[in-house]
């Protein structure tokens, strides 16, 4: 008996080739790909590429037999199976093993992106397969579309609901390639996920099929237009972020507007406060009529501005430290018919101390809603409380309870009456034939008012 474990393996005969095509089949491989499917004892492929296989090897045939010169070997087609089923696929590829056949496994694009790769890895031993990786849909996607991929993100919906979704757009993705599975995730879910996020007016959806076969379409799908009529079950929807279209301000809401309506920062784009806190931070606020409200670590100016929407008379005082900000929030101002006193780019801190050295530029406050402030938030409040006006409240929105219990001793020497709530929201997504509440972040909300005598 031999003492090498690794004979009887070698005996069996060469591996599984899987390759890697695309919807154009055979008339994507390379030369050497050919030769190993014209090699093949046994031709393994997926049902829809069988027209095509079985039209190729007639013809090949037709070819060897008319070769008189010189006069061509003898070729015996390989046998097909075509099928999507995996039970009679595994068992044919290794009976085939087993007679030491040469056996070919055509594959969409690559083999171990999505693919058959990680079942055939399940039931046959690796070194019994060599794979040969094509480019996958995703790649061709973006070289149809001519644009570079390196800051795109990808989910797939193959056997799977739509929550990986709806929990990627949140945090507004630059791109997006959404593997769709017809059965259960197609582009109508895709876009109706998009819609229940409030984020259709800020990407640009694009619908791409039957990539790399001669009538491959890629076809940008305005929002209210219906798919097409013919979408082919082989296709994948790449979403694109775009600065939203300019909106009519007459015609939007006072307050809660779309996501998507606003311009916002491209490297960090997800880094705004959502709808639903907006209208409860909004709330919060008890908004006079007139007076000085100051929106620290104003982000995109989201909360701030519509504030303006809904008390004009107020002085709105937007400060954000992140270079290029004042610009953003001025643009967003303007987009919905706002104007604010002032936009400062500085640390919020600096700007709210007032000294006699160095007076702030902010006139005191009515309305104080704290954003941001990081590390320094204690420094930040105890300036903001010695700057608040009599009958002034501050509103305070935090991710964590290590914070809460940081900031409402602060409110409470201050001597300001203190309340704290906690809000969660959720978003209906498409889930097969109905509808699935996808999460949002809890926020916590501190909330203090000063009495009208003052402090």
């Amino acid at each position: 008996m031999s003492s090498d474990p690794q004979a009887g393996r070698r005996q069996l005969g060469p591996p599984v080739q899987v390759i890697g095509t695309d919807a154009g089949g055979l008339a994507s491989l390379s030369a050497a790909a050919l030769e190993l499917v014209r090699g093949a004892s046994l031709l393994a492929a997926p049902s829809r590429l069988q027209p095509g296989l079985e039209a190729q090897l007639a013809a090949w045939a037709t070819q060897a037999a008319e070769a008189t010169n010189p006069p061509a070997p003898a070729w015996k087609p390989p046998r097909l199976l075509a099928s999507d089923k995996p039970e009679p696929l595994l068992a044919a590829l290794q009976q085939a093993l087993v007679a030491g056949e040469s056996v070919v496994l055509l594959a969409s694009g690559d083999p171990l992106w999505f693919g058959i790769g990680r079942l055939l890895l399940q039931h046959i031993p690796p070194e019994r397969l060599h794979f040969h990786s094509a480019p996958t849909s995703l790649q061709l996607a973006f070289a149809r579309l001519g644009r570079p991929w390196q800051d795109a993100g990808w989910v797939s919906l193959h056997g799977r609901d739509t929550e990986p979704l709806a929990q990627r757009l949140q945090q507004r993705p630059a791109a997006l390639a959404v593997l769709t599975d017809p059965s259960r995730g197609g582009a109508e879910e895709v876009r109706r996920l998009l819609r229940a996020s409030g984020l259709e007016a800020a990407y640009g959806l694009w619908l791409a099929e039957r990539l790399g076969h001669p009538q491959e379409r890629l076809l940008r799908l305005a929002p209210t237009a219906p798919l097409p009529s013919d979408l082919d079950p082989l296709h994948l929807v790449l979403l694109i972020a775009e600065p939203p279209a300019a909106p009519d301000p007459a015609g939007l809401p006072l307050f809660g507007l779309d996501d998507g309506l606003w311009l916002q920062h491209p490297d960090r784009p997800g880094l705004m406060t959502k709808r639903e806190v907006r209208i409860q931070l909004l709330a919060d606020l008890e908004l006079p009529v007139a007076g000085v409200l100051w929106d620290l670590g104003a982000g995109v100016g989201s909360i701030g501005l519509e504030a303006l929407r809904l008390r004009p008379q107020l002085q709105l005082w937007a400060v954000e430290r992140r270079g290029g900000s004042a610009a953003l929030i001025e643009a967003n101002a303007e987009r919905l018919g706002v104007r604010p006193a002032g936009v400062l780019e500085q640390e919020a801190l600096e700007a709210c101390a007032a000294g006699e050295e160095r007076p702030s530029p902010l006139p005191d406050p009515d309305r104080v809603l704290i954003g941001g402030g990081g590390r320094g938030r204690a420094a930040l409040l105890a300036a903001v409380l010695q700057r608040l006006r009599p009958g002034g409240v501050v509103v305070i929105p935090l991710a964590t309870v290590e914070a809460l219990a940081e900031l409402r001793p602060e409110l409470e020497r201050g001597q300001l009456e203190v309340s704290v709530s906690q809000h969660q929201a959720w978003r209906g997504a498409p889930l097969a034939d109905g509808t699935r509440l996808a999460p949002l972040n809890p926020v916590l909300v501190l909330k203090g008012r000063r009495s009208a005598a003052g402090a």
